[in-house]
């Protein structure tokens, strides 16, 4: 690489974050006994929820259908144990409300029974629409937490015409290590799942994004890469949020994909690495997907590390396997710049969730917030080029539409603005809280216009009624003037 494409390639954004990703990264790959009941939330992915196909008391295997996609963004939901449908109902969000959740509750019988599979010895004489139809079938949605359907990007890429895979193995976060496990254990699986995506997208190179802070993910993949020249593993500094798919897009092409556009129409297509891995196993092994390997991390956590677990585990239950030295100041599903902070530990793991961290009281203060003294750390650090301190600023004063004048919904939520802060300014909330406030505002107008639209609708209705009874009642009149002229007629011509 010359002098200037380096430059080029370097990173000028991000920030550089304590990883704590040891000992957990380090520790073998543990499997989780499936627990005595399992919860299936409905909606684990972009789209509309999953609509449930089983009844309650129902039994079932391991890998059957239990709520079917609906719409054309959806993902079905498949039972992770064999056992009985033991409730239809709701649980815990995984969302920091703590609200409700439908979900399908499964008593594991303890057996692990799985249903007859259907599994492709060739993948590669399968058309694309089939990889797709397999994939969506298996409910694969993106592992790397944007859980949007895989099988849909397929079909965008394959519409695009994409030529370049970027698998992302980045795994930017701290504390969080599964991506980094699944390459260093089931290296196989990643290049195979890649070659198949692949194959379903026409792409002609997979570019597989690895931090250099994962030497021994980098080794395992470059040799279970070494026989596909298509496979490139190519490492990149470590730098958060590189694993930000427009921030890989860039260091690994030099392309940057513009501000409202996707990355396939710039010729790219981005898949996690845990997400290949599952496409290997829905198409190699017929098998939907049903569990995951999550990182529980943590200064609260007795044995951290990887652990190889059923969907819909309580986290509860992992921290327990694990064990916890003190009670947990705070409970964090995924990880702690952009994860999703928990009210408690019932709450099920879920497809997009890459981790669960416990934090001790130390890790978890959070220090005083003071006023800006416009520094530019934050504008340094964003990796979309924004102007934080000036959406802030705008946000602060109550003037939404002047935060969006400064590009508010290019914001990522990535938290780099924050941590850099001197002042401690809880930047991202600001930023969430405004869209949220932005977000209301739009569906309030929506329903405002609905709400016209219906009495617009309703007056033109009642104005096309009384039009119809006018015109019927002088049709009538018409007929009653012409019924008494012809008797009046008649009458006149009898004789006398």
């Amino acid at each position: 690489m010359g002098f200037f494409e380096r430059i080029f390639r370097e990173p000028r954004w991000g920030v550089h974050p304590d990883n704590h990703k040891r000992p957990a990264a380090d520790a073998p790959l543990r499997v989780l006994p499936p627990p005595a009941r399992l919860y299936l939330p409905l909606h684990q992915h972009v789209g509309g929820a999953a609509r449930p196909v089983v009844l309650v008391g129902q039994k079932v295997l391991k890998g059957q259908l239990l709520a079917e996609a609906q719409g054309n963004i959806s993902a079905p939901i498949h039972a992770p144990v064999s056992g009985t449908v033991a409730a239809i109902g709701e649980v815990t969000a995984p969302h920091p409300s703590g609200l409700g959740f439908a979900a399908i509750s499964i008593d594991s019988d303890g057996e692990g029974r799985w249903i007859e599979t259907e599994p492709a010895l060739d993948p590669f004489a399968l058309a694309p629409e089939e990889i797709a139809r397999r994939t969506a079938a298996a409910g694969v949605v993106g592992l790397g937490g944007a859980t949007f359907p895989a099988a849909v990007k397929f079909a965008l890429g394959k519409r695009l015409a994409v030529s370049t895979l970027i698998v992302n193995g980045g795994e930017c976060e701290p504390y969080l290590s599964s991506d980094d496990r699944i390459m260093r254990d089931h290296a196989d699986q990643v290049v195979d799942g890649a070659r198949i995506v692949m194959h379903a997208i026409g792409a002609r190179e997979a570019l597989v994004g690895i931090e250099d802070n994962k030497p021994e993910a980098i080794a395992a993949m470059q040799k279970a890469a070494a026989a596909y020249p298509e496979v490139k593993i190519r490492p990149v500094p470590a730098r958060y949020p590189m694993g930000s798919d427009k921030q890989l897009i860039q260091t690994l092409t030099g392309k940057e994909v513009p501000a409202d556009a996707r990355a396939a129409e710039v010729g790219v297509l981005v898949h996690n690495v845990s997400t290949c891995a599952a496409v290997h196993q829905a198409i190699r092994l017929g098998r939907p997907l049903v569990e995951r390997i999550v990182t529980i991390n943590g200064g609260a956590v007795a044995r951290p590390g990887n652990i190889f677990a059923p969907l819909g585990t309580l986290a509860d239950e992992l921290l327990a396997f694990c064990g916890l030295k003190e009670t947990p100041a705070r409970l964090i599903l995924g990880g702690p710049m952009m994860g999703t902070p928990l009210l408690h530990g019932k709450v099920p793991l879920v497809k997009g969730a890459s981790g669960i961290l416990a934090f001790d009281a130390r890790e978890a203060a959070v220090p005083k917030a003071g006023p800006c003294i416009r520094c530019g750390s934050c504008t340094q650090a964003c990796p979309m080029g924004l102007l934080p301190l000036e959406m802030a600023a705008r946000i602060r004063a109550g003037d939404l539409d002047g935060a969006v004048d400064f590009a508010l919904s290019d914001c990522i939520a990535c938290g780099c603005c924050a941590y850099v802060c001197p002042s401690h300014i809880p930047l991202v909330q600001y930023f969430s809280h405004a869209k949220g406030e932005l977000a209301a505002r739009e569906r309030a107008r929506l329903r405002t216009e609905a709400a016209k639209r219906l009495a617009e609708a309703r007056l033109a209705r009642l104005a096309r009624e009384s039009r119809e009874k006018a015109a019927a009642a002088a049709r009538r009149k018409a007929e009653r003037d012409a019924a008494k002229a012809k008797a009046a007629a008649r009458a006149e011509g009898a004789p006398a």
